[in-house]
C-alpha cells in the first residue's frame, strides 16, 4: 500500500466517524432521510465509478440493475416471505448476470454509442416490468409491514436505524471502490481507459476486465436497490427504473469527480440536499427542478475544473503548498 492509498484510508475513516455522528445530532426525521438518501446516492455513485470513472464506459443504465435489485427483496418479502438479506444476494446476482450478459457484446462499442445502448437496455427492463403481471407491473408492489428488525430490515419507530444501516452499505462501497481503485485491477481499467489498443499491447485483456468492473458494479448498485425498499416499503417500475434515477447517479459522480472515491461523496451531499429540498418546496410540480439546478451547477464546474469539485480541492491544495497547478503550467 502506497503513502497516498495509506492517506486516503486515514481520510476516510475520519469522515466515516464524523458521518456515524451527525444522525444523533438532531431527532428530525426529515433530516435522517436526507441522511439515508445520501448514503444510498453516494454508494450508488461509488458503484458506477468503478465501470465509468475507472474503465471510462459510460453508463446511463444502472437504473435498471438497481431497479433489479429493489425488485428482488421485494418480491422475496411478498410472495414467499423470505428476508430482505436473501432477496438481496438474488437481486445482486440477478443484476451481475444481467450485466454480463447485456455488456459483454455492447463492450465492442465506443463512446456515446456505448452511452446510447446502456440506455436503451434500461428503457427496454423498464417496459418488461411495467407489463409483467407476475410483479404487479405498472401497480407496483407495497412491502408488507413486518416485525422491526434486521432480519425483517424494517424499522417503524424511529428512522435511525436506516441511517446506520446505509453507512454501513456506503463504508463498504466505498471501500470496495478504493481497493479496486488501487489494486493492479485498477490500473488495468485506467489503462484500458487511456488507450485499449496500447493496452492490448502490453497484455492486458480489455473484455475481462470491463466486464469484471460492470459485474462488481452492477451488483453493488442492485445491494442499494434493496436497502431502498426496505426503506421505502412500496416501489413501481417508475420509481426504481426510471431514467430520473440514472440521471441522478451519473450527474452527483461527474460534479464529484470521476475516478475518485471522494466525487460520489461530494456530488451527493450537494445534489441530494437540493433534490429533497426542491421536492418539499414545489411537490409534483417541481419534479426534475433539482437536476436542472444541478445541471447549471455542472456546466459552472466543468468551465472551470472538468475532474469536478474532487479536482477543484486539488487544485486549490497544489496552489496553498505554492506549486503551480497542472492547468497553470500548460496555460504556461
Amino acid at each position: 500500500m502506497n503513502q497516498r492509498s495509506r492517506h486516503e484510508w486515514r481520510s476516510l475513516a475520519i469522515v466515516i466517524g464524523l458521518l456515524a455522528v451527525l444522525p444523533l445530532l438532531t431527532k428530525n426525521v426529515n433530516v435522517h432521510h436526507v441522511i439515508v438518501m445520501f448514503f444510498i446516492y453516494a454508494s450508488l455513485g461509488e458503484a458506477w465509478n468503478m465501470i465509468t470513472g475507472l474503465a471510462g464506459q459510460t453508463s446511463f443504465g444502472h437504473a435498471s440493475f438497481f431497479g433489479i435489485g429493489a425488485y428482488a427483496a421485494a418480491v422475496a418479502f411478498y410472495r414467499f416471505g423470505a428476508s430482505p438479506w436473501i432477496g438481496m444476494v438474488i437481486g445482486a446476482l440477478a443484476a451481475a448476470a444481467v450485466g454480463a450478459i447485456v455488456s459483454y457484446p455492447m463492450f465492442r462499442l465506443r463512446g456515446h454509442y456505448f452511452a446510447v445502448a446502456t440506455l436503451a437496455v434500461s428503457e427496454i427492463v423498464f417496459q418488461l416490468f411495467v407489463s409483467w403481471r407476475w410483479v404487479e407491473g405498472a401497480t407496483g408492489i407495497s412491502v408488507p409491514v413486518a416485525r422491526e428488525g434486521l432480519w425483517t430490515l424494517q424499522f417503524h419507530s424511529s428512522k435511525l436505524p436506516y441511517c446506520y444501516l446505509a453507512l454501513a452499505g456506503f463504508v463498504a462501497a466505498a471501500a470496495a471502490f478504493h481497493w479496486l481503485a488501487n489494486s493492479r485491477i485498477g490500473f488495468y481499467l485506467r489503462a484500458i481507459k487511456d488507450s485499449e489498443e496500447a493496452a492490448m499491447a502490453i497484455g492486458i485483456n480489455p473484455a475481462k476486465y470491463k466486464l469484471l468492473a460492470m459485474v462488481s458494479s452492477a451488483s453493488l448498485t442492485a445491494i442499494f436497490g434493496s436497502i431502498y425498499t426496505q426503506y421505502i416499503l412500496y416501489i413501481d417500475p417508475f420509481m426504481v427504473f426510471s431514467m430520473h434515477v440514472s440521471i441522478k447517479i451519473v450527474l452527483l459522480t461527474v460534479l464529484g469527480g470521476l475516478g475518485s472515491v471522494w466525487g460520489p461523496v461530494f456530488g451527493a451531499a450537494v445534489l441530494i440536499p437540493l433534490s429533497e429540498y426542491t421536492r418539499v418546496l414545489f411537490g409534483g410540480t417541481g419534479r426534475g427542478i433539482d437536476l436542472i439546478l444541478f445541471g447549471v451547477l455542472i456546466v459552472m464546474v466543468a468551465c472551470f475544473q472538468p475532474q469536478g469539485i474532487v479536482g477543484i480541492l486539488r487544485s486549490r491544495g497544489r496552489s496553498g503548498k505554492g506549486g503551480q497547478t497542472r492547468d497553470a503550467k500548460a496555460a504556461a
